[in-house]
């Protein structure tokens, strides 16, 4: 297709016979990937105006549905139509450009920011005011004011973005779109990576943009958000429509019965542990950042962990959880003080081939960063940090691999036709469970588990619960980081808190609370 074609060509003139009030309609929209339905005759209406939620488990077809809306899957490589504003959309392909013209744009869960550049430049990235052959840096820092003030978006302008945090850069995102005269806006997970005020700050903003006439269509898994700022939920369940109802007509667990196809009567498994004696102690830690020797991260961290026990860790954004975990794992801070004894013994851990050795494994924060090789398959982001067990006479022995990768798969119920296919390919609950698995492979003593249920859905949480609790059961003491209190309590022994790079407390299960734990991580107690 040719740079010069419109977004008028991309629209065909066939109308849909639909009432003023619905701005977007799919009619039995079908989709196929080899060996894989991920849509099945799907019909939804979206009004003029509202705030849509769309839920459902990992692997029910909202990104694929997103996809073709956005122009990421063009025209023709699936089945039904799609009609926005009373016209059937023809994307065609690297139609992404074709979908922003056409007034509809994406905010995806990871952000597509340019670090380096000010909240003005991106927003105006590669469509900068021209004058004489040169930008206008005057009119895009005004042009970048009178946007945010419209959307009452509190960022200035000529801020660098790498000094925001995520949610001034989640609002960034929303104005590079909305900079676009974007009628239809689609945040998949957009609160995945924000603390609580700034979830709700991204909820003015919302109302804001209904207040301008602006629709939104609003993708997460944190099932509360939908109560708080949908006026009407849809369903999906294996690529299928289940349900499309006004939210004040449901309640939580209705929409988790429908997401999952059966009653789910309690949210966290029960667990039976009997935690052993302390195999972890760490005493005083404190290390810097590797990137800015100045910047303290941690600045006196204790805690032990018993074998067999889970530990939470809780504490608010930038209290230094995860930096914590990267330490622990050799691959963060500097640690300038303090000690670490792992069964009794120091030890000075200096990367992640350290760590193993040493008995610890990390599934990271971030799994598509820092957890997976996308572009490989099943079978190698499994057995990649175990290589070494399946070394003979300076050769991999496949067979071996293949079978030691497939019983890790099997256990962890990974779904996927066999362990060639993709992991970017894979729903966010089965990218998990690969990551757990390639860990648990290297036989870790002690697992550290940074946020290990973000971004996954209902059903796929509680398998992770399940799993979590086999392992315990079989002696190995796992640390949990959750920004998620009801998961900390719901899965915790103890709860360590962090306040400002410190371990501000640690309370017993029994006696633990989310005021109690709030006010250890805010500093008040």
């Amino acid at each position: 297709m040719s740079e010069e074609h419109t977004v008028t060509e991309a629209i065909a003139n066939d109308t849909a016979q639909v009432d003023d009030d619905i701005i977007l309609e799919f009619r039995n929209v079908t989709k196929q990937f080899p060996g894989v339905t991920a849509l099945r005759n799907v019909s939804l209406q979206v009004r003029r105006g509202e705030i849509h939620g769309i839920c459902g488990e990992n692997g029910a077809g909202k990104s694929t549905l997103m996809k073709i809306l956005s122009g990421v899957y063009p025209w023709g490589s699936y089945e039904g139509q799609v009609f926005f504003e009373g016209k059937e959309l023809r994307f065609q392909e690297s139609a992404i450009r074709q979908a922003i013209e056409a007034g509809i744009a994406i905010v995806y869960q990871e952000l597509t920011l340019v670090p380096s550049m000010t909240v003005g430049e991106n927003i105006f990235l590669g469509k900068e005011p021209l004058e004489n052959g040169s930008i206008n840096w005057d009119k895009l820092y005004a042009d970048t004011q009178q946007l945010l003030t419209k959307y009452k978006l509190d960022i200035p302008p000529q801020a660098l973005v790498k000094n925001l945090g995520v949610g001034k850069m989640q609002m960034t995102e929303i104005a590079k779109a909305l900079s676009e005269n974007a009628r239809l806006l689609i945040l998949d997970e957009p609160t995945s990576a924000l603390a609580e005020a700034e979830i709700q700050q991204l909820m003015e903003i919302l109302r804001t943009l209904k207040e301008h006439g602006v629709t939104c269509i609003y993708i997460t898994h944190k099932l509360s958000e939908f109560f708080e700022i949908t006026d009407r939920v849809t369903v999906l369940r294996d690529g299928r429509v289940i349900t499309t109802q006004p939210t004040h007509e449901l309640s939580l667990e209705k929409l988790v019965s429908y997401m999952v196809g059966r009653e789910m009567t309690e949210r966290f498994p029960e667990a039976k542990r009997q935690p052993g004696e302390v195999i972890l102690e760490v005493e005083d830690l404190h290390a810097h950042d590797p990137e800015e020797a100045s910047r303290e991260v941690l600045k006196g961290v204790t805690f032990n962990l018993r074998k067999g026990e889970v530990l939470g860790i809780a504490g608010l954004m930038g209290s230094g959880r995860t930096e914590l975990a990267m330490t622990l794992f050799g691959e963060y801070g500097k640690v300038t003080r303090g000690t670490v004894k792992l069964e009794g013994r120091p030890i000075h851990v200096k990367n992640s081939r350290e760590a193993l050795t040493q008995g610890i494994s990390l599934v990271p924060e971030d799994r598509k960063r820092h957890g997976l090789v996308l572009i490989q398959p099943i079978l190698r982001n499994i057995s990649l940090p175990n290589l070494d067990q399946f070394a003979k006479f300076f050769r991999i022995d496949d067979n071996a691999e293949l079978k030691a990768s497939r019983q890790f798969a099997q256990n962890l119920a990974i779904k996927a036709p066999n362990l060639q296919v993709l992991c970017n390919t894979l729903s966010g609950g089965n990218q998990q469970k690969v990551v757990i698995s390639k860990w648990l492979m290297s036989n870790p003593k002690v697992l550290i588990m940074d946020d290990p249920t973000r971004g996954i859905d209902v059903g796929a949480k509680y398998e992770i619960y399940k799993l979590m609790n086999d392992l315990a059961a079989q002696g190995i003491a796992i640390i949990m980081i959750s920004s998620d209190l009801e998961e900390v309590l719901g899965m915790s022994d103890r709860v360590m808190v962090m306040h400002e790079g410190r371990s501000a407390g640690t309370l017993d299960i029994k006696e633990a609370t989310q005021e109690k734990i709030m006010a250890l991580a805010t500093g008040i107690a």
